[in-house]
């Protein structure tokens, strides 16, 4: 029987040759899943990745042409999350209405003629009003990439899934301090235009063709998924709907009252202020020490991702292989913040200050895929949809209070020591409380 991968697209598939009633049948068949949807989607949040954190290398040239303090682009920067904050639970649930694939072509396509037009910001209020309607067109995607696995994908495989989904942050890390690097610099005066103005043009481009693409690739589910056999759908539905039977089921309004949400949102807290601490300054901490050439902040910038990637993978298979999550957590974020404090504390020094920004990377990395198994693995249905968006929109608030926060510190005092050494406790305060506070289910060892 001719496979219905081929006529998809897809690659044909091993699963089609084994007994459908084994081990090395399921294996196959998430395998085949993985290669279909995960590179996809780890394009679509690379992409969204580039396009949230571009303006920390922006910065490096347009504060000087447009007059702006640190405070202005560290309010710029944050204000996004405060659209997102505000548009996050709404966007999760239409999309758990619509369906993932117009509703993340929507926020996609939105997104890039936004990032484009912050080419032409010129003020101050305009930088406000840009980024805020930017947070507002990107809000539910990252949440909803989120809940779009746990559609296919079982507690127990999750951790891996997502920590492979998630090396799109590091790899966006990578791509973005090289290609932004050299756009600043190769571009710079092209046309008339800056190299911050080229940047935002630039990078606004991929958004727009791969959100067109999100139309004709994704699939809402397992049941509209063509390239897979009726076996392997069956197979995919009885352990989504296994695991659903174990999950908790409340309405959206017990959602927002549900301690567990609360709690992991403090948590999600604490580790953004590390992610977007980081993500935000990393060019001009690195500047700081020394590097005044664009591209070369660039290139050094890529470093701490590339090693972040590796270990992102890593610690996210050996917690799927433990069925361990807490300690993985805790430790991951006890590394990240010492990282930050040597950072800031070596900062006279390029070679010094660039290994703890790689180790302060490497443990940032590894905190996302491991803690989003904690409420995808204890909440279902439309309790998932909005207590996974009450936590990101939550913790996302962080996006704001970071960049403010160290902008402030840094117009005050002159230096981003003391913002640092704020968001290093933020680090281990959520380390902290996953370690006490969080009792999940164990995951079965694999």
């Amino acid at each position: 029987m001719s496979h219905p991968s081929a006529a998809a697209g897809a690659a044909p598939s091993r699963a089609g040759t084994i007994a459908a009633d084994s081990p090395a049948f399921e294996d196959a068949t998430y395998a085949q899943v993985t290669r279909r949807i995960i590179p996809f989607l780890c394009l679509c949040f690379v992409i969204a990745f580039l396009d949230r954190v571009n303006v920390s290398f922006a910065k490096l040239q347009m504060l000087q042409d447009l007059h702006f303090s640190e405070t202005v682009y560290g309010l710029g920067a944050g204000i996004f999350f405060i659209a997102y904050f505000l548009f996050e639970v709404p966007s999760n649930l239409i999309m758990h209405r619509v369906g993932a694939r117009r509703w993340i072509a929507r926020i996609m396509i939105t997104w890039a003629l936004l990032t484009a037009a912050m080419a032409f910001v010129q003020s101050a209020t305009a930088f406000y009003v840009v980024r805020f309607l930017l947070g507002a067109a990107e809000a539910g995607f990252f949440p909803g990439m989120i809940l779009y696995l746990t559609y296919w994908y079982p507690a127990h495989r999750r951790s891996r899934i997502t920590a492979l989904f998630m090396t799109a942050i590091p790899i966006a890390g990578v791509l973005g301090g090289m290609g932004s690097g050299w756009i600043l610099q190769a571009m710079n005066g092209v046309h008339g235009m800056a190299g911050w103005q080229w940047l935002f043009v630039l990078e606004g481009v991929p958004s727009l063709i791969v959100g067109v693409c999100v139309l004709f690739y994704l699939d809402d589910g397992i049941s509209g998924a063509r390239w897979l056999t009726p076996a392997q759908k069956a197979l995919l539905q009885q352990r989504i709907e296994a695991e659903a039977s174990a999950k908790t089921h409340v309405s959206v309004g017990s959602a927002f009252r549900h301690p567990l949400v609360w709690l992991l949102a403090l948590v999600y807290f604490g580790s953004s202020m590390g992610q977007y601490g980081f993500g935000f300054w990393l060019p001009s901490i690195i500047k700081a020490t020394g590097v005044s050439s664009p591209l070369h902040i660039g290139l050094l910038s890529a470093i701490p991702y590339a090693f972040g990637i590796v270990a992102m993978i890593l610690v996210g298979r050996h917690s799927d292989r433990t069925g361990e999550r807490r300690w993985h957590y805790g430790l991951s974020a006890l590394v990240s913040a010492a990282g930050l404090v040597g950072a800031v504390v070596w900062s006279d020094n390029t070679a010094i200050a660039m290994v703890a920004l790689t180790i302060a990377s490497m443990g940032l990395q590894c905190l996302a895929p491991v803690f989003w198994t904690l409420p995808t693995g204890l909440l279902g249905g439309v309790a998932a949809a909005a207590g996974i968006a009450v936590i990101n929109a939550i913790g996302n608030l962080a996006g704001f209070v970071s960049p403010y926060l160290v902008g402030w510190v840094k117009d005050t005092t002159g230096t981003t020591a003391a913002g640092m050494y704020v968001i290093a406790g933020f680090l281990l305060l959520a380390g902290a409380l996953v370690v006490l506070g969080v009792r999940p289910s164990p995951a079965p060892r694999r």
